[in-house]
């Protein structure tokens, strides 16, 4: 059985995404059974920092393609984009760091639509300093929506069997709770209905954390909760998904924490990332669902403080290269359902 080919972006090499890059490829024999890691980026900064850890940075070999990748225990197989940014200091915002996380996001979409790699697994970026780069993107997420033109797609932190969708993610607070509208609410509760089936399990619940304290309390605490968010759940169990919510996200969120509920649905970014980490740390990864290849990322910063030092942890990076090779060979079927369940996400 052949087995996945991954982009692996580098991120920015000013972070840790280059020492956990080359934890996880030089230490890790096991992923090659189970994916052909291609890392997309510098062989300059990576080669400083396999250095940084104590290895042969002649392990890094360059290649022209990922066809030409032997996946070969031992070795790094690295397509090098752009310049050279072997120079860029360590820990410190850098507009060439920046310049070069957005080329090597926007080199591996280019590789995954034309079928050269079947996944793109992705190290941190910092946003600070990508927008100094000139490329004034809030995130990952959105510059790979960009990249494969679609319009519905959700930040989703994954741990096991545990998946949390994000209604709302790089904004403000106060933009977020204009962008909850009806629309981006189906459109959301579609896409987890749409994985939900492709992963087997098309009557797993959903669960719909409210926007306001207790879920708004009968309106003492807001009215978003009852004219957006009830509604949404109410025409999407009438579609047949298994929806619920508005519930109080301090009752939701603890009880799928406890495997209560698999499938959450957070209004903005802190509702889902703040226990999400605070519980999984290094066992949870990122997935963007509505992408037509799978991507999985880290779900931690670029760790300027610590980078170059050789103390980062490859635990995540790891784990995001696994869960990416083993959704890889299903993923046709996770974006068909998508697209079939949310029609909308072309236009």
């Amino acid at each position: 059985m052949s087995i996945p080919t991954l982009a692996v972006t580098l991120g920015d090499v000013a972070g840790i995404g280059p020492e956990i890059t080359a934890k996880a490829l030089l230490g890790h024999d096991d992923l090659r059974a189970l994916c052909v890691p291609v890392v997309v980026g510098d062989a300059g900064a990576l080669r400083r920092a396999v250095a940084a850890i104590g290895g042969d940075p002649e392990r890094v070999r360059v290649i022209a393609s990922p066809a030409e990748a032997t996946n070969t225990p031992g070795t790094i197989e690295l397509l090098q984009t752009g310049p050279s940014l072997a120079d860029v200091p360590v820990g410190e915002i850098s507009a060439a760091a920046g310049d070069g996380a957005y080329r090597f996001v926007v080199e591996a979409c280019r590789l995954a639509r034309e079928g050269q790699v079947d996944g793109i697994v992705t190290p941190p970026l910092n946003k600070a300093a990508m927008h100094a780069g000139g490329h004034r993107w809030p995130g990952h997420t959105e510059l790979l929506a960009h990249e494969f033109g679609v319009k519905n797609f959700s930040l989703v932190l994954s741990a096991g069997d545990l998946y949390f969708f994000h209604l709302t993610t790089h904004v403000s607070l106060r933009q977020a709770i204009e962008d909850i509208t009806p629309e981006r609410t189906r459109d959301v509760l579609d896409l987890a209905g749409a994985f939900t089936a492709a992963l087997g399990r098309p009557d797993e619940a959903i669960g719909l954390a409210g926007l306001n304290p207790h879920a708004g309390e009968n309106r003492l605490f807001g009215d978003e909760d009852a004219d957006v968010l009830a509604p949404a759940v109410e025409a999407a169990r009438a579609r047949g998904l298994n929806a619920h919510g508005p519930l109080p996200a301090d009752a939701l969120i603890p009880a799928a924490v406890k495997g209560k509920w698999n499938m959450v649905v957070a209004c903005y970014h802190d509702q889902g990332h703040a226990p999400f980490k605070a519980v999984y740390g290094d066992d949870g990864v990122n997935i963007t669902v509505g992408l037509p290849v799978v991507r999985v990322s880290v779900d931690h910063g670029t760790a300027f403080d610590i980078a170059g030092q050789g103390i980062a942890r490859e635990a995540s990076l790891v784990l995001a290269i696994e869960r990416a090779a083993g959704l890889a060979p299903g993923w046709d079927h996770v974006w068909r359902t998508a697209q079939q369940s949310a029609p909308s996400a072309a236009s």
